[in-house]
């Protein structure tokens, strides 16, 4: 399967028959979404502006906003349900995490998760070969809690989003306090915005850390 990074906490996924999945599409950010992105299904993880902008992706796709299970051609996602805050949603409301399983992985994408790392949740998330994660804190949890996280989820790849970056103008922290907390050998910056992956990848003894860039900005 293969999983471009957009910008933000967007991300287009697309298992190996060609059906594709569109994670969190945004606006007003301060950079745009690509032109003429397509997809069979678009995954909203809440209704904030810079995750819900499901109307500029073209292809007729379903629009999923809650939480549930959805079946499309090669492709499973489960809906869980969660919270923006640490608050049980009284400050930001709710969120909704999407585990999306394509080509024998399981992919998750934890959207604006800001809740504490209960036992009740993971159990909920587990098992996860690749999780995308927010790191930026403020609005979501920040780099301690997105490490806090890592660690009892154990996921083979972890690539962060909802981060700072050059062109971004919400108010969040760079990834690199989060990239600090793992040692350098298990880190990649791999300035790059499709990566593919097969079960076969996934042999590393430790979790690898895979910092995505996207490499052109309108």
């Amino acid at each position: 399967m293969k999983i471009q990074y957009l910008g933000h906490s967007c991300f287009k996924l697309t298992e190996s028959t060609g059906t594709t999945v569109i994670a969190d599409p945004y606006k007003g950010i301060g950079y745009e979404l690509p032109e003429g992105l397509t997809a069979d299904a678009v995954t909203v993880s809440h209704d904030h502006y810079d995750h819900n902008n499901a109307g500029a992706i073209g292809g007729s796709p379903a629009v999923i906003k809650k939480d549930g299970f959805f079946e499309l051609p090669g492709v499973e996602i489960t809906g869980i349900k969660s919270y923006h805050d640490d608050e049980g949603g009284n400050l930001r409301g709710e969120n909704v995490i999407y585990k999306f399983r394509m080509d024998g992985l399981e992919i998750c994408h934890l959207g604006d998760l800001g809740e504490e790392c209960s036992a009740e949740l993971l159990e909920l998330l587990l098992p996860v070969n690749i999780l995308i994660i927010p790191v930026g804190g403020n609005y979501t949890i920040d780099a301690e809690l997105a490490k806090e996280y890592v660690d009892r989820i154990m996921p083979d790849i972890v690539i962060p989003m909802h981060y700072k970056t050059r062109n971004s103008n919400i108010d969040i922290d760079k990834a690199q306090a989060f990239l600090d907390l793992f040692d350098d050998e298990d880190v990649d910056v791999c300035h790059k915005d499709v990566l593919e992956f097969t079960r076969d990848d996934l042999t590393e003894e430790n979790t690898k850390i895979i910092l995505m860039e996207r490499t052109k900005i309108e």
